[in-house]
């Protein structure tokens, strides 16, 4: 196998708008950020080697041994992350890239696509979140970043006009427009219409825009730029071992993406790719939405067709094997979206649960005890409810899945097989894994030195919390608040201002975010509270003694004075309060 001659990258985007490349279902999905893809675009503006590619020539009787799919035109964070299947009728020329996808894909979303990403600080379940961006470069500056030579963006429309509109350091070309230039002159010619004829662009500007877009042009339209290898064998065997072997390196390829390619040619009634991506959406869409893959669906299929060997190796990927995932595979899914419906009821989401692998062990015993209807919501569940609920809470504070989590799998789910007609076997969990490293039991040290340590954006306080807040309804949405508002904290300043002697200051903004000015409040009553000072909310929210004391006591509310300026001696009591709470809950 030899390098071939080398490739135009113009003629690799209208290969693929042709459909002659394609992607074998072997292929992960795409994966790179903009920064990869605008650091990708000033290596090939600097001339900078971007590595060999291997494509396969599929003959076309072996259309059929594998599914192929489209390179992803217009990427979408959240609606458009799979590569739609390709349709091969009347194809006659087809290329699979074995090597190189990530970079082809970032090369023709830069030129021709578009990549929309979720802007910071919006809802995820936001449309208006995700904007589409296109690529552009700057034409009057270099990159400020020191590794950088051309100032590559992906941006808005709206934010490149505003930037020209506004910045006379910037003048953002859309790089795609670069395809319409078929000839040098047209270069030229854009140059001459658009910068080299204004007197406001300084000297400078102008010849540093000549010099980038001539050379955008020469690496996009001009130059050879793309060496490939050409695989001509129609050994699928072989050709599979070649895949595994260049894809080893860099950004490894997951045993997942290896498991669809051949469950798509196995599976004898399911499209498994279809089936897996698709399930993999509906249940990221249960609850307040939650960020599980494809590794997730592919080892809780493995673990709950109780396979001796669950380890992410071909080996275990054999036919035998996935004609038993085929066959279940419809108990497999009910069972993984009850689990994943119960821990959105628990009040998780894709920003406070940890460890996808959690969700497993209670897929399996859901499944083990008949994946009873109603199971989430019925009055006879709660007692099972609450034990499974003790055991995720502790399993994710104590992060147990960290590391090998095979280690804790395998014995959670003989502990689960031998005992689940006595419903979930938490007692015998925790006894078990006491005394190892993967204990979910705490002593005095842990309550003292994590628990009472954690802070409000922490991985584990919620967790922590619901340890705490046993009686709370967590399938409505519920929040983390602070209870003495955390705006009210905002500078030293501020807290002077607000007569905070000075020699307190440092300690009011250390324990703002601390677990004992943290409470869970429903969604509707944090709106009403906002930034009220505690004390006055409290008086105007509570009327009756009653309901103050029920509060107090539901919340580790000390009884003490409430006020802004005793808020040290609030926070000291209330984390007594907690810590008992913890010993409580843990005993």
């Amino acid at each position: 196998m030899a390098y071939e001659t080398p490739l135009k990258i113009q003629d690799i985007i209208n290969n693929i708008d042709r459909g002659i490349y394609v992607l074998p279902s072997i292929q992960r999905e795409f994966v790179w950020s903009v920064d990869q893809i605008e650091t990708l675009f000033d290596s090939l503006m600097q001339e900078y080697p971007i590595g060999s590619f291997l494509f396969w020539k599929v003959d076309k009787e072996n259309y059929s041994e594998y599914e192929f799919y489209q390179f992803i035109k217009d990427f979408h964070e959240k609606n458009n992350r799979h590569n739609p299947k390709a349709n091969l009728a009347g194809t006659s020329d087809m290329t699979a890239v074995l090597d190189g996808q990530q970079r082809l894909t970032s090369i023709y979303l830069g030129l021709k696509g578009t990549y929309s990403y979720k802007l910071r600080y919006k809802q995820w379940k936001s449309e208006d979140a995700f904007p589409k961006r296109k690529l552009y470069l700057n034409l009057f500056n270099p990159a400020s970043d020191f590794d950088r030579k051309y100032d590559f963006r992906f941006l808005t429309k709206k934010e490149a006009v505003n930037d020209l509109q506004s910045n006379k350091n910037i003048y953002w070309f859309e790089v795609g427009k670069i395809l319409e230039m078929k000839e040098i002159n047209h270069v030229m010619d854009y140059l001459t219409d658009n910068i080299m004829l204004n007197d406001e662009i300084s000297k400078e500007q102008r010849k540093f825009a000549q010099g980038a877009l001539y050379q955008l042009y020469k690496v996009i339209q001009d130059k050879d730029t793309i060496s490939y290898y050409l695989e001509k064998s129609q050994d699928l065997d072989k050709v599979l071992n070649i895949f595994i072997r260049v894809n080893s390196g860099g950004t490894i390829l997951s045993y997942s993406d290896l498991l669809l390619s051949i469950a798509s040619a196995q599976w004898q009634t399911y499209d498994a790719r279809a089936e897996i991506t698709e399930f993999v959406d509906s249940i990221n869409h249960i609850g307040s939405s939650f960020n599980f893959n494809k590794d997730f669906v592919l080892k809780s299929s493995l673990i709950l067709s109780d396979f001796n060997n669950i380890a992410f190796k071909v080996d275990n990927f054999n036919k035998t094997n996935m004609l038993n995932i085929e066959a279940n595979w419809e108990t497999i899914k009910l069972a993984i979206q009850m689990a994943v419906e119960l821990v959105a009821s628990f009040g998780y989401s894709r920003d406070t649960l940890k460890s996808s692998n959690a969700v497993i062990p209670i897929a399996y015993y859901l499944m083990r005890i008949g994946l009873p209807k109603n199971y989430v919501e019925s009055s006879k569940t709660q007692n099972d409810r609450t034990a499974i609920k003790k055991w995720l809470n502790r399993s994710l504070i104590k992060r147990v899945f960290s590391g090998q989590p095979d280690n804790v799998l395998r014995p959670l789910r003989k502990l689960i097989n031998e005992d689940s007609q006595n419903g979930f076997p938490l007692d015998k969990i925790i006894d078990y894994f006491k005394g190892t490293n993967k204990t979910i039991s705490f002593t005095e040290d842990d309550i003292n030195e994590n628990l009472l340590q954690l802070q409000y954006n922490d991985a584990d306080t919620l967790s922590a919390l619901m340890l705490i807040y046993p009686s709370y309804d967590f399938s409505k949405s519920v929040h983390v608040d602070h209870i003495y508002p955390k705006s009210l904290f905002a500078s030293s300043k501020i807290l002077q201002n607000r007569g905070v002697p000075a020699d307190q200051v440092e300690n009011y903004m250390k324990y703002v975010n601390g677990i004992g000015n943290l409470q869970l409040l429903y969604q509707l009553p944090n709106i009403e509270k906002q930034n009220k000072e505690f004390d006055k909310w409290f008086e105007e929210h509570f009327r009756s003694e009653q309901d103050k004391n029920q509060y107090r006591s539901l919340n580790y509310i000390p009884n003490v004075n409430c006020a802004f300026l005793d808020f040290q001696i609030f926070y000291n009591e209330r984390l007594k309060l907690i810590k008992d709470a913890f010993i409580s809950a843990i005993k």
